[in-house]
């Protein structure tokens, strides 16, 4: 799950899913960020927007070579389904990797993976919502990076 999720996007992670999952809009999708941040979860946490989250003062963008950042659309998401026996619904999407990835820029390291909604992902980073920021702490070596954010899934939404 989650390291923690942002405020803004707290309970909104299956209406997400499902309106990517479902093309809807058709430019829709999830945008995974890697950060290299000092910032407590309690500050990030309150804000609105990834351009936000980038222009606080303890946390950039990695910009690394070969990084990029990864976009999941309909193609990638399935709809949520409840699971009725445990009284949730638990969102997932596959494993991903950012390939051949160097520490050579400025920010030569990552902790942490930040998971936004974007209506429109050619869209401005001030338009993007973050959902969840999840620890992964990684020095990129010009290999793979496999992020698996956690083998339940990205989210759980309990019923209660």
């Amino acid at each position: 799950m989650a390291n923690f999720k942002f405020v803004t996007g707290a309970g909104r992670f299956r209406e997400f899913n499902d309106r990517v999952a479902n093309n809807d809009p058709s430019t829709s999708g999830l945008v995974l960020v890697a950060i290299n941040t000092s910032e407590t979860d309690a500050t990030l946490q309150d804000l609105n927007t990834l351009a936000a989250v980038l222009a606080n003062g303890n946390t950039d963008e990695f910009d690394g070579t070969g990084y990029a950042r990864i976009v999941l659309d309909d193609t990638d998401l399935t709809a949520s389904t409840e699971d009725d026996v445990n009284n949730r619904v638990d969102l997932d999407f596959a494993d991903q990797v950012f390939s051949s990835v160097s520490a050579d820029g400025s920010v030569a390291s990552i902790t942490d993976i930040v998971l936004c909604y974007a209506p429109n992902t050619g869209g401005a980073d001030s338009t993007f919502i973050p959902l969840g920021c999840y620890d992964f702490v990684v020095t990129p070596n010009g290999g793979n990076i496999n992020l698996q954010v956690n083998a339940q899934g990205y989210a759980t939404c309990p019923a209660t």
